[in-house]
C-alpha cells in the first residue's frame, strides 16, 4: 500500500515547483517507507511513497506508460483480480512490462477511459494524470477502504492520500469552519461522505471519480448499490455468501510479502481467518499467522451492553481449532497514553483516543513480522449485526439510529459558537440527505424499507468512518489492512437479501453464522456482538483528567474559543462524564475528545472562520 499526492495548475509551471511537491509527498513516508518519487510536467505534478507487497522490484511509481508520455500514474490500492485484467488487456494488445497491479491500472484507463474502475476488484485511491488529453483523474475504490482527499484552488487541484499532504501546499491553510465545527462536535462517529473536516477539503467519495481539466472538476459515480428483489431460496442464499466470502478471502490472500490476520474471537474475524487457513492449506501454504490485542486486568472487568465478555477464551478458541500461529499483543496503559500524539498525527483530526490508540500500537507489533493484513471489519454493516439494527425504538428516532439516546459533544459548543453552527438543524438535515439517496425498491413494504434505510446507511455514513480509521492508524506504520468483507460483489448481493434471510429467527448476523458453522467451534460461531475493546485502565483517566484541568486553567487553550469552558468545569466538578464522539459506553470517550481537539487545534495551527 502507498501514499499518494499531486499538484493540477493551469497558471504555474510546475517544473518549477519541485521543492513543494517533494515535501507534500514526504509526509506520506509512513504510507510508503520502501521508496518515493515525484513527477513533473507543466501542469501536472505527481508524487509517490511505497509499500510494496507485489512486484517487489517492478512497481516503482509514478509510473508512466507511453514514449513520449501518455499518461502517468500515482496509484495507492491492490487490484485482486489483476490477473484476469491483464489477461483481457493483452488480448486488445497491451505489452506489459512487469507484474504489477499498477501497471494494471493504467492500461485498463489507457484501453477503456475514466470508468476503467467499474470493472475493478480492489482497494484503492489513485491519481491519473492523462498527458495528452491535460486531464486528472481522482479514483477512489466502491466502498472507500483507501482514503483520497482533494481541494480546488484558483488554478487547478490538490490532492492527495491524506490531508497532511494537501496542507502542506501553501494554497490550502488549515481552517475549521462551522460545516466542519458541526462535523467534529455533532457528527464525529460518521462523518458526511466526501467531508474533508478541514474548509476547502473534500474526499473523493466512494465509488466514485472526479475529473479535472482546463474546463472543469466534477465528480462522478461509476459504481452504487441497486435495489431489486431477491430471487433465491434460503439455501442458494446461503451457498452464495459463501461462495462470494471465499473468493474475497482467497483473492486478498495474494501477496509477495508476509500475511496475517487480525483475531478478535468473534464470528466476523474468526470467519475470515478460518478462510484464509483453509485456502492456504489448498494451495499447499503452510498455517496462516493471527493477531489478537489484549489489556492488563481485561479479565477483571465486568461485561455491559458493549462488551459482552472479554475476547481471550473465544480468541484461543478460534485459534486452536483452526489452526493458526496465533500472538496476542498486550497494551499497558503508559504505552497507550505514549501513543497519543502518534494517532493525532495519523489520523490529521481527533478521533477515537485510546481505541485508535491501541489499534495503533497492536498494528505496530503486527508490523515486526507481517506487511499485510486480513481483517473481519465491515461484516456488522452488511450483515446487519449492530444493536440498533434490532431496536425498534433507534429505527424509529427519526436521526441516525446509532445516536438514539445519546448526547453529541456538541451539547459543550458555546452559545455564540452553537448558534452558528446549530448542530442540531445540521444533523437533521444530513440525515435527510442521507435518507434521499437510499435506492428505494418499488413495492416494498414500510418495515423493509426501514431495514433498506438503515443498511444504507451504516454502508454510507458509519462504514467509511470504520474504514478510515483503520486506513490511517494502520498506514502510519506501514500495514496494509484488506477487509474481504468490502469486496463489493459481496455487498451488492447482501444489499438486496430480506432481513428474514440475513437475522433467520431474530439472530443477528445469522446468515453469516451459518455459512461459516462448519468452520468454527459452536462457542465461536454464536458468539454475541462483543465491540472493540477499550482499556480499563484506571490512569488512563486520571492522567486525562489531570489535562483536562490544566486545559480549563489556561485562559489562551484553543479548544475553548469553540468549548464552553464552565460548562466543562461543572461536568469535571459534579464527577459526570462529557458527551463523547463514540457510541460505545465509555466514561473517558468526551475527556479525550476534549483533549484531543485542543491538542489538534495547536498541532495544526487550525484557525476558525
Amino acid at each position: 500500500m502507498c501514499g499518494v499526492t499531486g499538484w493540477l495548475d493551469w497558471a504555474e509551471d510546475l517544473r518549477l515547483r519541485g521543492e513543494t511537491v517533494r515535501r507534500m509527498t514526504e509526509t506520506l513516508l509512513c504510507r510508503g517507507p520502501d521508496a518515493d518519487g515525484v513527477w513533473l510536467s507543466q501542469h501536472a505534478a505527481l508524487g509517490h511513497t511505497r509499500l510494496a507487497v507485489i512486484d517487489l522490484e517492478g512497481g516503482l511509481q509514478p509510473f508512466a506508460a507511453g514514449e513520449p508520455v501518455r499518461a502517468v500514474l500515482a496509484y495507492n490500492g491492490e487490484l485482486y483480480n489483476h490477473r484476469e485484467l491483464r489477461a483481457e488487456l493483452e488480448a486488445y494488445g497491451h505489452v506489459f512490462r512487469t507484474r504489477s497491479d499498477t501497471e494494471v491500472v493504467l492500461r485498463a484507463h489507457l484501453q477503456w477511459g475514466h470508468l476503467a474502475a467499474a470493472r475493478f476488484n480492489g482497494i484503492f485511491g489513485y491519481a491519473l494524470w492523462d498527458h495528452l488529453r491535460e486531464e486528472l483523474l481522482l479514483v477512489r475504490d466502491h466502498l472507500g477502504i483507501k482514503p483520497l482527499y482533494w481541494h480546488r484552488h484558483a488554478n487547478g487541484v490538490l490532492f492527495g492520500s491524506e490531508p497532511k499532504a494537501v496542507l502542506e501546499n501553501p494554497l490550502l491553510p488549515a481552517e475549521l469552519d462551522a460545516e466542519g465545527i458541526a462535523e467534529l462536535f455533532a457528527l464525529p462517529a460518521a462523518p458526511t461522505a466526501g467531508h474533508g473536516l478541514f474548509r476547502g477539503l473534500h474526499e473523493v467519495r466512494p465509488g466514485h471519480v472526479v475529473v479535472a481539466n482546463r474546463r472543469t472538476v466534477r465528480e462522478l459515480p461509476y459504481w452504487r448499490l441497486e435495489s431489486a428483489p431477491h430471487q433465491d431460496d434460503a439455501a442458494t442464499t446461503l451457498a452464495t455468501v459463501r461462495e462470494l466470502l471465499a473468493d474475497a478471502v482467497e483473492r486478498q490472500l495474494v501477496s509477495d510479502v508476509p500475511l496475517c490476520t487480525l483475531l478478535s474471537g468473534g464470528v466476523d474475524s474468526s470467519a475470515i481467518t478460518a478462510l484464509a487457513a483453509a485456502a492456504r492449506e489448498r494451495n499447499g501454504l503452510g498455517k496462516i499467522t493471527s493477531f489478537s490485542v489484549d489489556f492488563p486486568g481485561s479479565a477483571d472487568r465486568a461485561p455491559d451492553a458493549w462488551r459482552t465478555g472479554q475476547d481471550a477464551p473465544f480468541v484461543r478458541a478460534a485459534a486452536e481449532h483452526i489452526g493458526t500461529v496465533h500472538t496476542s499483543v498486550l497494551i499497558p496503559d503508559d504505552d497507550l497514553l505514549d501513543a497519543r500524539a502518534a494517532v493525532l498525527r495519523a489520523r490529521d483530526r481527533p478521533g477515537w483516543g485510546e481505541m485508535d490508540a491501541s489499534l495503533h500500537l497492536l498494528f505496530r507489533e503486527v508490523r515486526r513480522r507481517s506487511t499485510v493484513a486480513l481483517s473481519g471489519e465491515a461484516a456488522d454493516e452488511v450483515f446487519g449485526g449492530y444493536p440498533y439494527f434490532h431496536d425498534a425504538p433507534a429505527l424509529a428516532s427519526g436521526t441516525f439510529p446509532w445516536l438514539h439516546g445519546r448526547t453529541t459533544p456538541a451539547a459543550l459548543l458555546r452559545p455564540d459558537v452553537r448558534a452558528e453552527v446549530r448542530p442540531a438543524e445540521y444533523t437533521a438535515a444530513a440525515y435527510r440527505s442521507s435518507l434521499a439517496s437510499v435506492p428505494r425498491l418499488a413495492g416494498e413494504d414500510p418495515a423493509a424499507a426501514k431495514v433498506r434505510e438503515t443498511f444504507h446507511l451504516a454502508l454510507t455514513r458509519w462504514l467509511p468512518a470504520l474504514l478510515d480509521r483503520v486506513d490511517r492508524v494502520s498506514m502510519s506504520v506501514g500495514l496494509e489492512v484488506r477487509v474481504p468483507f468490502c469486496d463489493h460483489r459481496l455487498v451488492e448481493y447482501l444489499w438486496n437479501v430480506p432481513w428474514e434471510l440475513k437475522s433467520p429467527g431474530g439472530r443477528p448476523k445469522g446468515l453469516l453464522r451459518d455459512a461459516v458453522r462448519d468452520l468454527l467451534p459452536p462457542q465461536v460461531t454464536d458468539r454475541p456482538k462483543s465491540g472493540y475493546p477499550s482499556t480499563p485502565a484506571v490512569r488512563y483517566t486520571e492522567v486525562l483528567t489531570a489535562r483536562a484541568h490544566e486545559l480549563l486553567a489556561d485562559p489562551a487553550a484553543p479548544v475553548f474559543d469553540l468549548v464552553d469552558r464552565e460548562l466543562v468545569r461543572r461536568h469535571l466538578a459534579e464527577g459526570r462524564p462529557l458527551p463523547s464522539p463514540r457510541t460505545a459506553p465509555n466514561p473517558v470517550g468526551g475527556l479525550d475528545h476534549l483533549v484531543q481537539v485542543d491538542e489538534w487545534l495547536r498541532a495544526y495551527r487550525v484557525g476558525l472562520r
